[in-house]
C-alpha cells in the first residue's frame, strides 16, 4: 500500500524560498553612501534680492543640515558690531541681525563650508547668502592666501578685509568695509565688494572690534592698492565614473574675478605688555624673578630684612625677561624668608611703561634644614652599601669615598659621542662659573696608541654665565681627550667640579655628505637654513655672493628655508604696521633634497621662482587641510557632474 506524503515538508520547504527571495530584495549594508550635500530650496529674503530692510533671514534646504564651527566660519560682512544670531532647526538655519542696517550696501553671510547634511556630515561647501538694502547688489570678489611670515604656514580662521578709506589710521581706527576668513590652507575669498578701490588687511581680531587695536593681534597688511575688477572665462571640470575613471571633461564658462592671488604675510609685532609674571625660590642660596617680557632696565632691589643685594651675583636671560640672583652670602641665604622691595617697569592701562614697587617675601621650596637631612640620609645610605659590599666581597673589598661628603659642582656636556668637524664641544654647568684653573685643563690627541698634547680653546658662552665652549681644530676620524682635574671648575656659590675625563671621536670624513646651494636672487643679505622633518633649524648659513654651502652634514633629508636678513643682525625680524615696516622675507625651496654619504650635491635655487603659497613642501607643513571634507567635496562634485 503507497503512503500519502504529509502536506508539512512542502509547505516548509515553501516557506524557505519565500524568506530566501526576501533575502534577496534589499542590500545588508543600507545601500550606496549618500555624497550628496544639502540643496538651498528657499530663502527669505529671496538670495541675491534687493531694496531689502528685514533683519530676520531664514533658509530652507532639503534635508536636515547642521552648521559645523559657525562661530569659526561663518562671516558677515560688513562686519557686525553686536554680534548676528544664527542657529538651525531642522532644515532651516535662522539668521538675525542685529546690527541697523547701512543704506545702500550689500550684505553676505558666507558659509565656507559650515553647512552640512545631518546623516553623512556632506558639506555644502562656500555657500554664500547675499542681499542688498539698495537697488544693486555689489557682486565683486577678492581672493588670496594668508601665510604666517616667518615659516610660510597656511593660517586658518584669521580674518582678511578690505578698506575704501586708504589711510594707514583705518587699520587703528575703523571697521572693515568688507570681510572674510581664512579656510584650512588660508585661502581666502572677500565676496559683495562694491568696484572701486581698497587696501586689504589681515587680523587675528582677539576683542572682535574688527581693527588693528592690540600689540599683542597677528596682523597682515599691504601697501598695493586693490581694484576689484571681472572677466568671463572658462574652466575645465571633470565627470568621473567612478573614483578612478574619468567620463568626460567639460569646458564651463564663469566670471573671473580679480585679483585672485593675493599674498599676505602674518606676523605679531615685537612687542609684550610688561608685568611682573612670577617669582620663586627653589632652593636657599638663589631666586628668579620672571617677568612677561623685553626690558631694558634692570629692576632696583632693597632688602627690608637683609642687607648685601649689591653682592648678589646677577644671571640674566638675553633681554632681561629672566632674572636669576644667586646669594653668595649665607647668613643671607640660611633665612627662612626673605623680604625685600622690587622697584620694575610696569605697563600700566594706558600702554605707558610706569615704575612699580612691590613687597616680596620669598621662602625657599626646599629650606637649608631639608637640604641638610637629605644629604645626611645620602651618606648614612651610601656607608649602609658599602658595609653589606665589605661582607659579601670581603678580602676583595675596596674601600670608596662617599661621594655625598661634599657637594660637587655638576655639568652637562653637548653633544656627546661622536662630533663633526665643524662642530665644538660645549660644558653646561649648574651654577655660574666663579673661576677656572686653567693650568688644571688638558687636551690630548690619539696617535697610534699615544695621546699627545694637541693646541685648543676653552672659553666662555657670551652672555651664558654657566657655559664654556671647548675649541680646537677637529679632523675627520681623529679621536680626542679632553681632562680637568678635580676642583677645575668653581662656582658662584664655592661648589668645585669632580676630575673630568671624556674622550671625543670625530666621525670619518667618508661618512658626511656636503651640499653646496646656489642662488638665483638679487639681495645679497641672505641667510639659507637647513631644516629637519620637523622643520627645525639644523644648520645655518650666510648667503656670499649668492652661495651658501654646507660640509660634513649627515647623511638624511633636509629641506631648504631662506630669509633675507635686511638689518643684518643674522635672526629673523619682525614687522612693525606703525614703521610700515614688513617682516623679513622668507622662502622655502619646494622639495626635499636627500643627501647620502660621500656625495657632493649642487642645486640652483630660484628664490622667487614660484608663488609663496606653493613653496613650502607638504611634508612639513603643519597646518594641514580639512582632508576628510576635502574629500567629501570632491565626492559630492562628481555626483553633482553625473
Amino acid at each position: 500500500m503507497q503512503k500519502r506524503l504529509t502536506p508539512y515538508p512542502l509547505i516548509a520547504l515553501l516557506c524557505i524560498l519565500i524568506l530566501a527571495a526576501c533575502a534577496s530584495i534589499g542590500s545588508p549594508d543600507g545601500g550606496p553612501r549618500d555624497f550628496t550635500p544639502p540643496k538651498v530650496v528657499r530663502c527669505q529674503p529671496a538670495n541675491m534680492s534687493v531694496n531689502n530692510r528685514d533683519k530676520k533671514l531664514t533658509l530652507t534646504f532639503d534635508e536636515f543640515i547642521v552648521l559645523e564651527n559657525a562661530s569659526e566660519k561663518v562671516v558677515v560682512s560688513p562686519p557686525q558690531k553686536e554680534m548676528p544670531e544664527i542657529r538651525t532647526s531642522g532644515k532651516r538655519i535662522h539668521i538675525t541681525l542685529n546690527d541697523s542696517l547701512k543704506e545702500n550696501t550689500t550684505y553676505t553671510v558666507d558659509f565656507s563650508d559650515a553647512i552640512v547634511d545631518n546623516n553623512e556630515g556632506n558639506p555644502m561647501g562656500n555657500f554664500t547668502y547675499a542681499f542688498s538694502t539698495g537697488t544693486e547688489i555689489d557682486t565683486m570678489e577678492v581672493s588670496g592666501t594668508l601665510l604666517e611670515a616667518e615659516n610660510l604656514e597656511p593660517i586658518k580662521g584669521m580674518l582678511v578685509g578690505l578698506y575704501a578709506d586708504l589711510s594707514d589710521s583705518a587699520f587703528t581706527t575703523q571697521s572693515f568695509t568688507r570681510v572674510s576668513r581664512t579656510n584650512s590652507r588660508g585661502q581666502f575669498t572677500i565676496k559683495g565688494v562694491a568696484p572701486g578701490k581698497y587696501r586689504i588687511y589681515g587680523l587675528q581680531d582677539m576683542d572682535g572690534d574688527f581693527r588693528f587695536s592690540q600689540k599683542a593681534e597677528k596682523i597682515a597688511f599691504d601697501s598695493v592698492i586693490i581694484e576689484p575688477t571681472c572677466a568671463p572665462d572658462t574652466r575645465q571640470d571633470t565627470v568621473w565614473i567612478d573614483s578612478t575613471h574619468i567620463d568626460t571633461i567639460k569646458t564651463i564658462p564663469y566670471t573671473h574675478f580679480y585679483p585672485d592671488n593675493v599674498i599676505l604675510r602674518g606676523f605679531t609685532e615685537d612687542y609684550q605688555d610688561l608685568h611682573l609674571l612670577k617669582t620663586e625660590r627653589p632652593i636657599p642660596d638663589m631666586f628668579t624673578i620672571y617677568f612677561t617680557g623685553p626690558s631694558d632696565t634692570l629692576p632696583t632691589l632693597k632688602g627690608l630684612n637683609f642687607e648685601g643685594t649689591e653682592d648678589m651675583i646677577l644671571e640674566r636671560s638675553s633681554n632681561n625677561d629672566t632674572l636669576t640672583y644667586w646669594i653668595t652670602d649665607t647668613l643671607v641665604s640660611n633665612k627662612d624668608t626673605l623680604t625685600f622691595s622690587l622697584t620694575y617697569l610696569d605697563t600700566d592701562t594706558l600702554g605707558q611703561l610706569t615704575y612699580r614697587t612691590d613687597t616680596l617675601d620669598l621662602i625657599p621650596k626646599v629650606t637649608r634644614t631639608q637640604q641638610v637631612k637629605e644629604r645626611q640620609k645620602k651618606i648614612e645610605e651610601w656607608e649602609d652599601q658599602q658595609k653589606k659590599a665589605k661582607r659579601r666581597q670581603k678580602e676583595k673589598y675596596v674601600a670608596k669615598p662617599n661621594p655625598f661628603l661634599r657637594e660637587d659642582l655638576t655639568y652637562k656636556m653637548q653633544p656627546t659621542g661622536g662630533i663633526a668637524p665643524t662642530q665644538n664641544i660645549k660644558f653646561t654647568f649648574a651654577e655660574p662659573i666663579a673661576g677656572i684653573d686653567t693650568t688644571a685643563l688638558h687636551f690630548y690627541k690619539q696617535k697610534d696608541s699615544l695621546w699627545l698634547e694637541e693646541p685648543y680653546l676653552f672659553l666662555p658662552v657670551e652672555g651664558d654665565m654657566r657655559s664654556y665652549m671647548l675649541y680646537a681644530e677637529w679632523h675627520p676620524g681623529d679621536k680626542y681627550k679632553f681632562e680637568a682635574d678635580s676642583n677645575a671648575v668653581t662656582s658662584v656659590l664655592g661648589k668645585v667640579s669632580t676630575a673630568i675625563k671624556k674622550e671625543i671621536p670625530v666621525t670619518p670624513e667618508e661618512e658626511f655628505s656636503s651640499l653646496f646651494i646656489r642662488l638665483i636672487l638679487p639681495d645679497t643679505a641672505a641667510i639659507v637654513q637647513l631644516m629637519d622633518n620637523s622643520d627645525k633649524v639644523v644648520r645655518s648659513a650666510k648667503a656670499v655672493n649668492n652661495r651658501a654651502d654646507f660640509f660634513y652634514l649627515k647623511p638624511g633629508e633636509y629641506y631648504l628655508r631662506l630669509f633675507i636678513d635686511r638689518n643684518n643682525d643674522g635672526k629673523w625680524t619682525t614687522g612693525d604696521y606703525t614703521a610700515n615696516r614688513q617682516p623679513e622675507e622668507v622662502f622655502y625651496f619646494p622639495k626635499p633634497l636627500t643627501l647620502r654619504a660621500r656625495w657632493e650635491v649642487e642645486q640652483d635655487w630660484d628664490v622667487k621662482g614660484i608663488p609663496l603659497n606653493k613653496q613650502k613642501p607638504e611634508a612639513i607643513t603643519k597646518q594641514k587641510p580639512d582632508a576628510d571634507k576635502t574629500a567629501k567635496l570632491r565626492e559630492a562634485e562628481r555626483e553633482r557632474n553625473r
